[in-house]
């Protein structure tokens, strides 16, 4: 029995038979192809993942005006480990009504991430610097407490 991925492979394949297409050809053209024809569809757990992405992305670009004026995000998610199968919950709460426990520890995740996303850039441009501009590297400063005074300063 073929796994999944093997049998998208010999999707492909068959797609480029039956269409008559030796050359390039986009997964959404294959897509269309194949879904029309009856030979894929969407596993349930895929439509949900979906519908949660998209709602997540939702809820981070709400935003409300507080009441000195700032722009802030409306809902915070928190993540929380689930024994089964290795899960994360999610759990997604409202600013104005949120416990300070909610918040506080949405707040260490997102500078946790954060922090995550500048070990990686620092990691990238290292290696950049090393192996192709050793006589010119790139300078990163990770103190953003004067681009953070500069946004408020923009902002108010």
């Amino acid at each position: 029995m073929a796994t999944y991925y093997e049998q998208m492979q010999q999707m492909f394949r068959r797609y480029q038979e039956e269409v008559g297409i030796s050359g390039p050809t986009t997964l959404k053209d294959i897509g269309v192809w194949a879904i029309t024809g009856g030979l894929w569809q969407p596993p349930e757990s895929a439509v949900l993942s979906k519908f949660t992405a998209d709602m997540g992305q939702a809820l981070r670009l709400e935003h409300y005006t507080d009441p000195q004026g700032r722009r802030v995000r409306t809902k915070h998610p928190i993540r929380l480990p689930r024994e089964e199968a290795g899960e994360q919950l999610v759990l997604w709460d409202d600013i104005r009504t949120a416990t300070r426990q909610h918040m506080e520890m949405s707040a260490q995740q997102r500078r946790l991430a954060i922090v995550a996303d500048c070990h990686q850039l620092k990691i990238d441009v290292d290696s950049f610097n090393e192996n192709r501009s050793a006589d010119d590297p790139i300078q990163l400063a990770f103190d953003f407490r004067a681009d953070l005074a500069e946004l408020e300063a923009v902002i108010v």
